[in-house]
């Protein structure tokens, strides 16, 4: 069996006890990074290596994950934090298992796009992922084509770029779009900010810009 197991985004008390026992359980476990990693199996009493699973590397590693699978032993995946293949590496992997007939089972648990959307206050009974936008080619591409999007639009970003993130939306959609903009999710200094777009990219102007940002954008009224 192949086991994606979502991990904490910030607070390890969001680590279910299912993850626990799936990750003792393990014969191998796979990790993003595995210097991230150590801490968090240590704090759960999972005395076991992990192995660099990771985008630099996941093309190659795929045949022997397969011969283990196929010999029989449990794998589990697991990122940085949160759901592995969710802006995240794990999707090679599971189309790679399902393709050779392998069991796949992703356990329930931590996404940070689920938590910022539903805080937003937009709609959330549908709604487009859109996860990290391109960092330089297809760009503008990306975005001009949400432009006619009626459902709420969901982003990644990193602090040093969301500022210039959110000027291009300014560009793109108008000043007066609302959006929520939500960063260290589960943690002590969690934030939403939440308003038209000119109204958010003040609030960061004048606030330190820390963690991993998760937009959320309205829809084209």
């Amino acid at each position: 069996m192949l086991y994606l197991v979502p991990t904490p985004i910030g607070n390890l008390e969001d680590m279910t006890f299912r993850a626990i026992r799936i990750l003792k359980e393990a014969d191998v476990i796979l990790a993003e990074d595995t210097r991230t990693s150590a801490p968090l199996l240590k704090h759960f009493g999972i005395d076991k290596k992990a192995y660099a699973h990771h985008q630099h590397n996941e093309h190659k590693a795929l045949p022997e994950i397969i011969r283990f699978l196929k010999e029989g032993q449990s794998v589990a995946l697991i990122s940085d934090a949160g759901t592995p293949a969710i802006s995240d590496p794990g999707f090679l992997l599971v189309r790679e298992a399902i393709k050779e007939g392998l069991a796949v089972c992703c356990l329930p648990g931590a996404t940070a796009f689920v938590p910022a959307l539903v805080s937003s206050g937009l709609p959330a009974d549908s709604f487009v992922f859109e996860g990290f936008l391109p960092v330089k080619k297809g760009r503008q591409t990306k975005l001009k084509s949400l432009v006619e999007e009626h459902r709420t639009i969901i982003f990644y970003e990193s602090p040093h770029r969301l500022l210039k993130t959110l000027q291009e939306f300014k560009d793109i959609f108008g000043d007066d779009r609302l959006l929520s903009v939500s960063r260290e999710i589960s943690k002590i200094y969690e934030e939403t900010v939440r308003g038209t777009i000119s109204e958010v990219i003040a609030h960061f102007e004048n606030n330190t810009l820390k963690g991993e940002f998760v937009i959320c954008l309205a829809g084209k009224s």
